[in-house]
């Protein structure tokens, strides 16, 4: 499987996602690069149909990647995925995100997007 490096050593790259995905399923929405953004997408659609399937290893497979951080003391990013996404999410094959540019970000041109869960309120 082919992936983009993104300047960072392999820990680093997954402590970097590990930590935007939680936020994409807290938020379910951020602004990031494109690069970034393309590599997270596989990531958290993959999460997305794990949450789907609902069992307990499913479960722990998804706890082992994503952050145990919460919104306002609420609900974290796990019972969110498996509570609410799993559900919002149930009758569609695959595709939960989507990417919309932005343009250039402005000290370095890099390319800008938000990265945001489909059907999102």
């Amino acid at each position: 499987m082919a992936y983009q490096k993104l300047g960072r050593n392999s820990s680093a790259r997954k402590a970097l996602f590990r930590d935007m995905v939680t936020d994409l399923f807290l938020y379910e929405r951020i602004q990031t690069t494109e690069a970034k953004a393309k590599e997270l997408r596989s990531i958290a659609e993959k999460l997305i149909t794990l949450s789907k399937r609902g069992d307990l290893h499913a479960r722990r497979q998804v706890a082992a990647y994503v952050r145990r951080e919460s919104l306002d003391g609420g609900q974290d990013a796990i019972q969110k995925l498996f509570s609410e996404l799993a559900t919002r999410y149930a009758e569609r094959p695959g595709g939960y995100t989507r990417i919309l540019k932005l343009g250039p970000r402005r000290g370095d041109a890099a390319p800008m997007v938000y990265l945001e869960l489909v059907d999102r309120a």
